[in-house]
């Protein structure tokens, strides 16, 4: 008992969350149900992070999400062939299972990110409410909670770089 006190208020006193992914948006990469350390200091966010966001959307949910892009980046997203674009470059997705078809309801493409905004997509791409869709739109990186650095359950590091 004392050891699990000492270990929680080392985890909280470092900076480091738990969150648990609601659904099966970020799937294959993470799992309904899958506890998530996330890094709640200060930190640069990076194309491809997964992030927590706690901005309010129209599903009135805490999202888990990938970066795709930041403020000032271009996306643009090629329905026919599957692919996704941030300033015409091609975007090596290794993480996906299958092609992005969906296009969304958010914006027309290619896309301007505003400064301090994110473009945030889920792994699952055809299965994700995100940047795309216009009840959740572009992220405030003020609401980024913070980035998901470790799966509890097995034990293994996420956004190595």
């Amino acid at each position: 008992m004392l050891s699990a006190l000492v270990a929680v208020t080392l985890i909280f006193t470092f900076g480091f969350k738990i969150s648990t992914v609601n659904g099966s948006s970020m799937f294959s990469t993470l799992r309904d149900g899958d506890r998530l350390l996330i890094s709640a200091r200060d930190y640069n966010i990076e194309q491809g992070d997964i992030v927590i966001i706690s901005q309010p959307n129209a599903y009135e949910k805490v999202l888990v999400k990938r970066v795709i892009a930041k403020g000032g980046q271009t996306v643009d997203i090629d329905i026919p062939q599957g692919a996704v674009y941030v300033d015409g470059e091609l975007l090596s997705e290794p993480y996906l299972n299958v092609k992005t078809k969906t296009l969304g309801d958010g914006f027309s493409y290619p896309v301007t990110v505003p400064e301090g905004k994110l473009f945030v997509m889920g792994d699952n791409r055809n299965e994700s409410a995100d940047s795309r869709y216009a009840g959740v739109g572009f992220i405030d990186e003020r609401y980024v909670v913070g980035e998901a650095f470790y799966r509890i359950g097995d034990r293994t590091l996420l956004n190595q770089r």
